[in-house]
């Protein structure tokens, strides 16, 4: 046996101090899930633009995607017996010894399979029981059985610090183990973790068994090496085998800080007929302990590392590691390499564990601040819940950041591959989390749009190619895409006070704007109505004006104004001034119904309004027409978040929110039909894309009959604002339900793919319930009357916003923040120089 010991409890490395063993704090509880809604709970742990693997709901690593690609149906690194796990060895006094997967039962329909191989780890012993609890990004998986000597709880996180994407962006899956002896003599436990060496299998590279299974392709020349050093030991993986520019090319650390009762094995026995696994298990089972093989030409390089400790009676231990990764050739959505930012703060897996280990403590201490802060706020629980939870996306791989910094985005990702190229503009537009928490990251995104996507006569590509140097190529501009950037330009200029971001951009903001009034454009004759083919996030061009087109165009309009003024381009704002006032009354006018706005047809070709009302008449196909959209304030919801005021009819607004509710709002779909994606199914509930109240077109949009989050957010939100709070909560929760761990991933709101961008509108609940508004140009803020605490950020600070009688307290914990005014309902208080730091607060009398 090779039994390693430390001699010393601190190394001191770069300036950082290695203590003993981290052990993690109490961690907030969100939502607990029992064990019948465990089956799709996989919470992603992993940095923004990293890759992650996920937290199973039952202690299961699973969809393993570190390696430049999603992996949610095919895994890209080892399946069966094979895959990756962590194993727990209990021996009694004078008892038999038990080695048991740290995980929980299988389900009644995990067990059929034409070769008895059903699922992973199908042939270890499992705990009888198991809940999930979550606040994201902390998760832990309680296990327990009666049979055992022990119970589990499987700790996993990875740090989220808003205003700090680099803390954010880290290469690492926190595991810690705690282990209570449930009997009343002492115990000796050991946890393993075990993983084949996977470089270079990412799934672009398989063959079909003779059963027609996928089979990925081997590697050879994969090494496993162990490392003591700096304060960590572990497993350190990496391949002689693969091509350095694969996107499959990395290394792997397995890490802990223990300093006693560490044990590593670096292969196993040649897995013919499946005896690699059968004999680390062999090993492991006899006394906990590895023992390291001597190398053999054929041996499987399967590397497992276990800590070991005596637990007293009724006591509790922790036995914690680290798994961090770098796999630098990301292709993106080509053939192009173009790199991950990540890797080039990590030159490999080892020193990001030497880098990021002895930060783990304080970024702990940040993640818990944020989220305590976050849960004490007075929002509902299931606003919170939705707020909080698809934040995953922003880790998932929809995300990866260029070595430049810049953050793209797919729309969402299928279980292999990307989901829609190219940071999509008209999908992007929705989502408000990024600029709220994570302003820099935002503003890297406007540079793609206007900077590298635009061409010179205004065209926004709302597909960016990659490199970013044939950003522009192609010619495909969307109306609502290209309005909305716009509009999330000036509102990443007011969250920021950059006045250089502005004049930066400027120049680029005028042209894209402009784009609307080209000849034969969507407002070619200049009227503040857009009446030309408008491509659209409904993947259609709609013709004719229409409200979801037109109350963007209205808030392009509005916003290009705000900066025109704030440019003393004097001229450029009249235009914008003039032509919002004749938009938006036209639209009042001739759009709105009496319940809500609906879409006039025009010819595609003559722009000529066309008689819907007589079947003579030849309609173009896809089209919206009399239908009631639930996006159709889409353009309204960012005037809101932007605090740009009303875009339309204040009434109007809020009939058309009440018509949404009263024809979309479907309380059973058992009896729907729809001919395409079905994200709501059964007796759920949730908002219809859209409704006919008068009496449907033939061919409509094509995505009128199924559900999608991000839109049925929007509406909420919309709903909030106008003071239906209790519709909003219904949507919501309508939601929630639907993603309750049983049927879908708490952590993954699909549209087009999993962790899809758009359902991370729904942090704008959390905007709304608050009224928060911030403006760092005009140093001003704002929240509602209502009594409470409310967790604000601004993308660069955050902290919290006591509101009482006559008091509010604003309280900052990260970031700095500087005040003119504070403006509570309507009432406003001038403040001389005010200024907050972290871990300072301070109250404001209002009397």
């Amino acid at each position: 046996m090779n039994k390693l010991k430390l001699l010393t409890i601190c190394t001191f490395v770069s300036g950082a101090v290695f203590s003993q063993e981290w052990k993690p704090q109490a961690w907030p509880v969100l939502k607990r899930y029992d064990r019948d809604h465990l089956y799709q709970v996989a919470l992603p742990l992993g940095g923004i633009g990293t890759g992650t693997v996920s937290l199973g709901g039952r202690g299961e690593l699973r969809d393993w995607e570190i390696m430049n690609v999603p992996g949610k149906k095919y895994s890209t690194v080892t399946t069966g017996n094979n895959a990756p796990f962590f194993a727990i060895y209990a021996k009694p006094q004078a008892g038999e010894a038990m080695t048991t997967l740290l995980a929980g039962p299988l389900y009644p329909q995990e067990y059929l399979h034409y070769e008895g191989r059903p699922v992973n780890h199908h042939g270890m012993p499992r705990f009888a029981d198991a809940a999930f609890e979550a606040a994201y990004p902390f998760g832990q998986v309680h296990l327990s059985d009666r049979q055992l000597p022990v119970k589990v709880t499987v700790k996993g996180f990875n740090p989220f610090v808003p205003g700090d994407a680099d803390a954010s962006g880290l290469p690492v899956a926190v595991l810690a183990y705690e282990v209570t002896n449930t009997t009343d003599r002492p115990l000796e436990v050991a946890v393993c973790g075990s993983m084949r060496n996977f470089i270079g299998k990412d799934g672009s590279k398989f063959r079909t068994d003779w059963k027609g299974d996928f089979i990925p392709v081997g590697v050879k020349e994969n090494r496993n090496r162990f490392r003591k050093k700096n304060g960590l030991q572990g497993l350190y993986l990496y391949s002689d085998g693969v091509d350095k520019n694969d996107p499959a090319y990395g290394t792997v650390a397995l890490t802990t800080q223990a300093v006693e009762g560490v044990t590593f094995r670096t292969s196993s026995r040649a897995d013919d007929w499946n005896n690699g696994i059968l004999n680390f298990w062999d090993d492991f089972s006899a006394d906990g302990e590895l023992t390291e093989r001597d190398r053999q030409e054929d041996e499987d390089p399967m590397a497992s590392l276990a800590v070991k400790k005596t637990i007293g009676p009724g006591s509790t231990e922790t036995f914690t590691f680290y798994l961090t990764w770098n796999f630098p050739n990301r292709k993106a959505w080509s053939e192009t390499v173009v790199g991950n930012y990540y890797s080039t703060q990590f030159p490999d897996a080892w020193k990001a564990a030497e880098t990021i280990v002895p930060r783990i403590p304080e970024l702990e201490k940040q993640t818990l601040s944020f989220v305590n802060a976050f849960l004490k706020s007075t929002y509902p629980d299931v606003v919170k819940e939705a707020a909080l939870f698809n934040l995953a996306t922003l880790r998932s791989q929809t995300v990866f950041r260029l070595p430049s910094g810049h953050l793209m985005g797919w729309e969402g990702v299928m279980d292999r591959f990307g989901s829609c190229a190219g940071s999509c503009t008209h999908v992007w537009n929705y989502e408000v989390a990024t600029p709220f928490l994570f302003g820099e990251l935002a503003k890297t995104m406007r540079d793609v749009e206007f900077n590298h996507a635009t061409k010179e006569n205004g065209l926004m590509n709302f597909r960016a190619s990659l490199p970013l140097s044939e950003a522009a190529k192609g010619n495909s501009a969307a109306a609502d895409g290209q309005m909305g950037c716009v509009m999330k330009i000036y509102r990443d200029w007011q969250l920021s006070g950059d006045e250089a971001f502005l004049q930066k951009n400027w120049g680029q903001v005028k042209k894209v704007l402009a784009y609307a009034w080209i000849d034969k454009g969507w407002d070619g004759n200049q009227d503040g109505v857009m009446e030309g083919s408008q491509h659209n996030t409904m993947d259609v061009n709609y013709f004719g004006p229409n409200p979801q087109m037109g109350f963007w165009y209205m808030g392009a309009l509005k916003a290009a104004e705000k900066m025109a003024l704030a440019m003393k381009d004097k001229s450029f704002a009249r235009k914008c001034n003039t032509l919002f006032r004749q938009g938006s009354a036209w639209m009042d006018t001739n759009l709105f119904n009496g319940e809500y706005y609906e879409h006039k047809i025009t010819d595609p070709e003559t722009f000529e309004y066309l008689d819907m009302r007589n079947p003579d008449v030849k309609l173009p196909p896809f089209q919206l027409g009399k239908g009631c959209l639930v996006d159709q304030l889409v353009g309204q919801y960012m005037a809101h978040i932007c605090g740009l005021g009303y875009l339309g009819d204040k009434d109007h607004i809020r009939t058309t929110l009440g018509s949404i509710m009263k024809y979309n709002y479907v309380e059973d779909f058992s009896r729907h039909f729809n001919n395409m994606r079905s994200y709501v199914m059964g007796d759920e509930s949730g908002l219809l894309m859209a409704s006919w109240p008068k009496g449907r077109l033939e061919v409509p949009f094509p995505y009128f009959a199924e559900v999608m989050t991000g839109f049925e957010y929007c509406a909420a939100a919309g709903m909030i604002y106008e003071g239906m709070e209790d519709e909003a909560l219904t949507c919501i929760r309508a939601i929630r339900d639907r993603h309750d761990g049983a049927k879908r991933n708490p952590f993954s709101e699909a549209e087009c793919g999993h962790h899809y961008a758009r359902s991370m509108a729904s942090w704008a609940a959390v905007i709304a319930l608050s009224d928060f508004r911030y403006s760092g140009v005009d140093r001003r803020m704002h929240f509602t009357d209502r009594p409470g605490c409310y967790f604000w950020s601004n993308g660069y600070a955050w902290g919290t916003c006591s509101v009482a009688d006559k008091v509010v307290t604003l309280e900052v914990l990260k970031g700095s923040l500087l005040l003119d005014k504070l403006v509570i309902g309507d009432k406003e208080k001038r403040l001389k120089r005010f200024s907050l730091e972290a871990g300072e607060k301070q109250t404001i009398d209002f009397l």
